[in-house]
């Protein structure tokens, strides 16, 4: 009678013990259901899709005001996972700047041709392939320098070659006195542009106790050819209503007249100069500090020996013109891959363009509209399915560690450098590739480290954005951050 008394007190104590542990089992599977798919695959069709990446993209109050497309892909196996108006045509901007990547990957050496020439008795015939290094205050090569500067021939002859128009396709005229659009030439000089630094203005006193007077602003000007040209701005400077009140120097359209307006702090700023024959010999000449004349370029078939001069590591400039956007280096490296292709007597993008349109890029999705080398124009259009392919394909075509380190960095350096990274310690990159800005136009192409370790190549393109494009830019990264975790 004990013994049966104890065993039910036993189990009536173990009872809620019981009830509580199948009431929370119960509950963990009523609020918490099974995470669905990140990647969802149509069994029919076996096309891939993100429902819940495409939810985000059509209830996003700042996307859906604008016209995107996204597209991603494996980067390894070049499969697609995602596509959302990946087939329609947009404005590329600077993402453009891929395509003139690959066609510099696939037709020039290690080296840049820097210049080619021959040698006829005491004169040396040379003429530009292009080559945007010569003196150039980033990416500078001193080869064709010391090349020039120390031949032995008494004369040094510049023959001309046939070049495209100084200005793209479609680009804009009236930013003509920006940085970011220096002219096209075959012989470029100190990147075609004239850099001007200011020095804080000093403060002195005439004499104890007197007013402080601030002495005027003493700019440097680099070249120096140019300093005779630029001048102060006079009191009656006004100006007109399309010029950017933020530059400090404003050439004149037609002609290298520069001014400058004088500023209580330092500055540095950067103006393209108007190109011309006789300014490029002028300019070798004081350089070289030898007498540089003007000739045709006629060498004499089987007599005269035709040679090219490598330069810089085409990764240096490749890498420059990535990260932080260069639209000279886009164009001139078009230019020189033009060298490579059909006849060597002219420098032509079109070529080049036309050339890789038929051969190397013939098997993408959709036939790009390609102008230009820098994405300048607007005449460029490309879909988001077809830069995202390029994006496999150069992964699949070129080592992965050198790839991303010509690519601008999330956290590291160029314009991504405040964004697309883990701030640590340590810091962690996630994401590397190229933007493309224009008015109205924020663009983005690259390759997200997914935490699992994936590569995704993805294209992200936003047009017609009214107003500021900051909110853009911050629904991008949420979206490839949530990309990132997911995948």
């Amino acid at each position: 009678m004990l013994f049966a008394l104890c065993r039910a007190r036993r189990y009536a104590a173990l009872l809620p013990l019981a009830l509580l542990s199948l009431t929370t089992a119960c509950g963990q599977n009523a609020t918490t259901p099974p995470a669905p798919p990140a990647v969802v695959t149509d069994s029919v069709t076996g096309k891939t899709d993100m429902p819940w990446l495409r939810q985000q993209l059509d209830s996003s109050t700042t996307l859906r005001r604008q016209q995107i497309g996204v597209a991603l892909a494996d980067a390894a196996t070049g499969a697609p996972l995602f596509g959302y108006n990946e087939a329609r045509y947009f404005t590329p901007a600077s993402t453009m700047k891929l395509l003139s990547l690959y066609a510099g990957l696939t037709l020039l050496p290690d080296s840049l041709p820097s210049l080619r020439y021959f040698s006829r008795g005491d004169t040396l015939f040379f003429q530009g392939t292009g080559d945007p290094t010569f003196l150039h205050g980033d990416v500078p090569s001193r080869r064709a320098y010391a090349f020039l500067a120390t031949r032995s021939e008494k004369v040094l002859a510049y023959c001309d070659i046939a070049t495209v128009p100084t200005y793209g396709p479609g680009w804009t005229w009236d930013d003509f006195g920006y940085y970011f659009q220096p002219e096209r030439t075959a012989f470029p000089v100190y990147g075609n542009t004239v850099r001007f630094y200011a020095a804080a203005p000093q403060v002195v006193r005439p004499r104890p106790g007197a007013a402080a007077v601030a002495l005027p602003q003493r700019v440097r000007v680099f070249p120096r050819q140019f300093a005779p040209l630029t001048e102060r701005a006079g009191e009656g400077f006004r100006l007109s209503p399309d010029q950017d009140d933020e530059m400090h120097v404003y050439r004149a359209q037609l002609d290298n007249r520069f001014t400058y307006r004088p500023s209580a702090k330092k500055w540095i700023d950067e103006v393209p100069y108007r190109t011309s024959r006789p300014l490029l010999l002028r300019l070798l000449g004081d350089t070289l500090r030898r007498a540089i004349v003007g000739s045709p370029w006629h060498p004499r078939p089987s007599q005269d020996s035709i040679r090219t001069l490598r330069g810089l590591r085409a990764d240096s400039l490749y890498r420059r013109m990535l990260r932080v956007s260069d639209n000279f280096l886009a164009e001139q490296l078009l230019l020189m891959t033009s060298t490579q292709v059909g006849y060597r007597d002219s420098l032509s993008s079109a070529r080049v363009i036309r050339y890789m349109l038929k051969n190397n890029l013939k098997t993408l999705p959709d036939r790009p509209d390609w102008v230009d080398g820098s994405g300048l124009s607007r005449l460029n259009l490309l879909t988001p399915r077809s830069l995202t392919a390029l994006l496999c394909r150069l992964h699949q075509q070129v080592p992965e560690p050198r790839l991303l380190s010509l690519l601008a960095a999330g956290g590291g350096q160029g314009t991504l450098r405040k964004r697309y990274f883990e701030p640590g310690p340590p810091r962690v990159t996630w994401f590397w590739g190229k933007t493309g800005t224009l008015t109205h136009t924020c663009n983005l192409a690259g390759y997200v480290r997914c935490k699992s370790g994936r590569l995704v190549a993805v294209t992200f393109f936003n047009n017609s954005i009214p107003g500021d494009d900051q909110a853009t830019r911050n629904a991008m990264q949420r979206l490839l951050g949530e990309v990132r975790a997911r995948l």
